[in-house]
């Protein structure tokens, strides 16, 4: 069984900052991609951003250059800094990772999801 504990949302002013966390744990043998999800009120779910175990990025167009998306890899971590935020960019934030269990085993993970919300 494998755990991904996001931590890090929050509520913060337009152009103002934040930092997600995701920490992955329990049986990992490795893991591929991992990356961030966002879903807002009355919206479907939608890709933020991902990395994969060799540090390639991609990003959504409405987040390119205001969010920043690393990992950890000896800590199974994966990172969302985001900078310039808007209005629209308010919605709960969930955690993906793309991780083998054993060497031939691999499954989908998602975090429990953490509120992001900008507001003045």
């Amino acid at each position: 069984q494998v755990q991904l504990v996001e931590s890090g949302g929050g509520l913060v002013q337009p152009g103002g900052a934040l930092r997600l966390s995701c920490a992955a744990s329990g049986s990992i043998f490795s893991i591929n991609i991992m990356g961030w999800y966002r879903q807002a009120p009355g919206k479907q779910r939608e890709l933020v951003a991902f990395i994969t175990r060799r540090g390639n990025t991609n990003y959504a167009d409405s987040v390119r250059g205001r969010f920043t998306v690393s990992r950890d890899s000896a800590r199974n971590t994966v990172y969302l800094q985001m900078n310039s935020l808007k209005f629209e960019d308010t919605a709960v934030y969930y955690c993906n990772a793309d991780v083998f269990t054993t060497r031939h085993d691999r499954d989908d993970y998602w975090g429990q999801g953490t509120q992001v919300t900008v507001s003045s």
